[in-house]
C-alpha cells in the first residue's frame, strides 16, 4: 500500500500515475494482476494521500475491483486491481485500528507515505536521517540567523 501511495514522488518530481507505460512498469514489478484504470488508482491514491495520518474528514465513496474470499474458513476482503488491493489493505489497517499510523512526512519536499511504528504514534518525518535532520538544521540555522540579528542590532 505503500508503494502506490509513493507512486507520486515530490522530491523527484515524478508520478507514476501520469504516465500509462510508467504506470503498467509500476503493477508489474509490484505483481498487481490487473492494473485497472489509472485514472481511478489516481483518485484512489489522492484521496487516501489526503487523509493519511491527519485525520481529515475527507468523506468520500473510493472504488475498485474488491471482493469478499472465504480463505481457511474466514471472509478475507481482496482487490483484483491496483485501487481495489490498496482499498481492501486500507479497510484492514482501518478495522486493525492502525490507519492512523499510514502518514505522510512533514517535510514539504518529500511528502512520502511511511507507516508510523512508534510506540505512542508520534512521528512526524519518513525518516529522522533525512527529512528530519534537513528540517532540525534548517531550523537551527534560522534560530542562529535570528539570533546573530539581534545582536548586531543590539544599542
Amino acid at each position: 500500500m505503500l508503494a502506490f501511495l509513493n507512486t507520486l514522488d515530490i522530491e523527484s518530481g515524478t508520478d507514476v500515475l501520469l504516465d500509462e507505460a510508467a504506470w503498467l512498469t509500476w503493477a508489474r514489478r509490484q505483481e498487481v494482476p490487473e492494473p485497472g484504470s489509472r485514472a481511478q488508482a489516481r483518485l484512489v491514491r489522492d484521496a487516501l494521500r489526503a487523509t493519511a495520518g491527519v485525520g481529515l474528514i475527507n468523506d468520500r465513496r473510493l472504488a475498485g475491483a474488491l471482493q469478499v474470499d472465504l480463505v481457511n474458513g474466514q471472509p478475507v476482503l481482496v482487490g483484483s486491481d491496483a485501487a481495489g488491493v490498496v482499498l481492501a489493505a486500507s479497510a484492514r489497517l482501518a478495522v486493525l485500528g492502525d490507519w492512523e499510523r499510514v502518514k505522510i512526512c512533514a517535510a514539504a519536499e518529500c511528502r512520502w507515505a511511511f507507516f508510523d511504528r512508534s510506540r505512542n504514534r508520534s512521528r512526524t518525518w519518513c525518516s529522522m536521517r533525512v527529512c528530519g535532520n534537513r528540517t532540525k538544521a534548517r531550523n537551527w540555522r534560522e534560530r542562529a540567523r535570528v539570533g546573530a540579528n539581534r545582536v548586531a542590532v543590539a544599542p
